[in-house]
């Protein structure tokens, strides 16, 4: 087999560098790729070269037009680096809409930054970032870099389109495996794209030509969804000094236990008879494992560690025990190490967390993937999860961070994707009630009660925890709409068995309906009013991705002012369509008003057709939600 060498590649890398000087000029620009485009991508060339399984380079030449502020952060000049990625070159150039130079930076002019924030308590990762504040616009920055590393575990992927407003001119993709590791890729989201390719068992190569901007649309689903990428992995590679080989999550879950976790489970005697002292009377598991999770939460804390291996390996449940702190790998390895000690199964598992659900590819194991670590218990009805870095979660809720997406379950020999906890939308549930007394000068008292489960619960419990002020704050942004709010008073009750959250609330407000001579008007959806109504498209692209459902009722009993009269009543709704349902009902007993309202919301897709028909739904929720009884005076 015939390799093409280091050198030799990085010549022909070099060669491709050498660009025509129209690249630099801003009119050169394809009028079709500036047309809602804040920034363009004239050319981002990347060049990988693995030479052996603890060696390879990285070479990237990026050449971005910037057409107005918003543009500024399709840059991307900076690299990261520790001891074991170390930037042998970086440097750039500014240049004007004319395509002249008139500043450049070497090595020593770039910032020198951590690579992360200040809630990392270790991290040897750090970041050369160019610093410039552009005078005028447009202006075009080349930026070139070369970097070498010992990290054969985390291959760049290929991700030619990184965010909104961006148009690509050309961005072309290049990798070697000289060592034979074992190359492995996984194409997404190509077919809608001008890209040409050329691959073999050892190397890849991809260009992408004349991307058009992507405009976000309401409710679409995550970029990562449909933006065009090719994951990377080696079969054979080396991590930080720990050599591993995996083609499968089988495999990786294997490397994960035995490199990994291995010899780092052990704790002090005295933390093994605390816990088991506090298990003693227990015989289900279950609450075996409710007791050791409320023992972690009250006698640990969260910090981030990003030391070289530190970064994907736990650091040891000795030390977690000892220094009473650990990162989500160190806590939730202390969690599973204490388990054990009570005789409880629990495996670790990788998960890519955040708001946005992303799953890890079933097909296609890497390093790349996953950012954070979770717990899971097997029992004979479901899986418990447990979010071990957490002070304040209930046990076995995770909430809207890591709810229904695949992670990797590590099992010794076993490991396996599996998916996480759906929430079910219906038990995604809020209840409100309310006393409303409305006075005849257009003010109101009232006390609220208000239950949250599921996604709202984790929507409302951290509120507990915040200071007066802020929870005043709070309320007057939630109930913005309405005027010259003030909160008498208000009570939490966090019931983390049933993972149910209650707000009792009194408030007032001096000027809630409107006086108009003899007559007052007002919304009797007081305390749940939904003005959102998606964006109207003239030609919408994206499916409609709604994400996680919910269902809201409230019952709110309005007392009328003595003298007053009903003169207007809003008609009664009952709307039910593949999106949900809603239902707004108003019945009256002497001088109370009983205002009833349900909103249920269906999780799906829907292709982008049914957009107008979505948005019409949401157009007669916040027409209802926003209708007005009146008020007459008979006096």
């Amino acid at each position: 087999m015939k390799y093409i060498s280091a050198a030799i590649f990085l010549l022909i890398t070099i060669a491709g560098f050498s660009q025509s000087e129209d690249l630099y000029k801003s009119e050169t620009i394809p009028p079709e790729l500036k047309t809602k485009a804040n920034a363009v991508v004239r050319l981002n060339d990347i060049n990988v070269v693995v030479t052996s399984k603890d060696e390879l380079s990285i070479i990237e030449k990026r050449i971005v037009t910037v057409l107005n502020e918003k543009g500024n952060s399709a840059v991307g000049a900076y690299a990261s680096y520790d001891k074991y990625n170390k930037i042998k070159k970086i440097e750039a150039r500014i240049l004007n809409e004319a395509g002249e130079e008139i500043k450049k930076f070497k090595k020593r002019d770039f910032m020198d930054r951590s690579a992360v924030d200040g809630g990392t308590l270790y991290s040897d990762s750090r970041v050369l970032l160019m610093g410039y504040t552009p005078a005028t616009y447009p202006y075009t920055v080349e930026f070139y870099y070369e970097i070498e590393s010992s990290n054969t575990a985390a291959i760049p992927t290929w991700r030619p389109i990184t965010g909104y407003y961006v148009g690509v001119e050309k961005d072309i993709y290049n990798l070697q495996d000289n060592a034979d590791l074992g190359l492995r890729f996984k194409e997404k989201n190509l077919q809608d794209y001008n890209i040409t390719k050329s691959n073999s068992s050892t190397s890849l190569s991809y260009t992408l030509e004349n991307a058009l901007p992507i405009a976000p649309e309401d409710l679409s689903p995550s970029y990562y969804n449909y933006y065009p990428q090719v994951l990377v992995a080696m079969e054979n590679f080396s991590f930080y000094g720990v050599e591993g080989k995996a083609k499968n999550w089988l495999e990786f879950g294997d490397w994960i236990n035995d490199a990994l976790l291995e010899g780092r489970n052990e704790v002090t005697d005295e933390t093994k008879q605390e816990v088991l002292g506090i298990t003693a009377n227990l015989d289900d598991p279950i609450e075996k494992a409710k007791a050791v999770f409320q023992f972690v939460q009250e006698n640990t804390r969260y910090i981030s560690v990003q030391v070289g291996i530190g970064g994907v390996q736990p650091i040891p449940a000795l030390e977690v025990d000892q220094l009473k702190y650990g990162d989500c790998k160190g806590l939730t390895n202390y969690t599973k190490s204490l388990l054990e000690v009570v005789g409880v199964t629990s495996y670790y598992c990788v998960v890519e967390a955040g708001k946005e659900i992303i799953d890890l590819e079933d097909d296609f194991a890497s390093l790349e993937q996953g950012n954070h670590i979770i717990l899971a218990i097997p029992t004979d009805n479901e899986t418990v999860w447990l979010d071990c870095t957490s002070q304040l979660h209930p046990f076995n809720f995770i909430g809207d961070f890591t709810d229904n997406r695949n992670v990797l379950v590590v099992k010794p020999n076993a490991s396996e994707i599996v998916k996480t906890k759906l929430y079910v939308d219906s038990l995604n549930y809020q209840l409100t009630t309310a006393n409303v007394k409305l006075e005849a000068n257009g003010s109101l008292t009232s006390k609220i009660n208000r239950k949250t489960r599921g996604l709202q619960y984790d929507n409302r419990f951290y509120i507990e925890r915040r200071s007066n002020d802020k929870v005043n704050e709070y309320y007057k942004y939630h109930w913005s709409y309405i005027n010259n709010l003030e909160i008498l008073g208000y009570k939490f009750h966090n019931n983390k068995v049933d993972v149910e959250f209650t707000e009792d609330i009194d408030v007032e407000a001096s000027t809630y309906a409107s006086v108009s001579g003899d007559r007052l008007l007002f919304k009797p959806n007081v305390f749940n009013q939904n003005s959102y109504v998606p964006t109207r498209y003239r030609s919408r692209k994206m499916p409609i991705d709604i994400s996680r459902g919910y269902m809201d009722e409230d019952v709110f009993k309005i007392e009328i002012p003595e003298g007053f009269e009903i003169e207007a009543l809003p008609e009664n709704i009952d709307i039910k369509n593949k999106f949900g349902e809603y239902h707004f009902k108003i019945s009256t007993s002497d001088n109370i008003i009983i205002y009833k309202r349900k909103l249920f919301l269906k999780k799906g897709q829907y292709p982008n057709t049914d957009y107008k028909n979505y948005r019409d739904f949401r157009k007669h929720i916040s027409k209802a939600d926003n209708s007005k009884i009146v008020l007459k005076s008979i006096k």
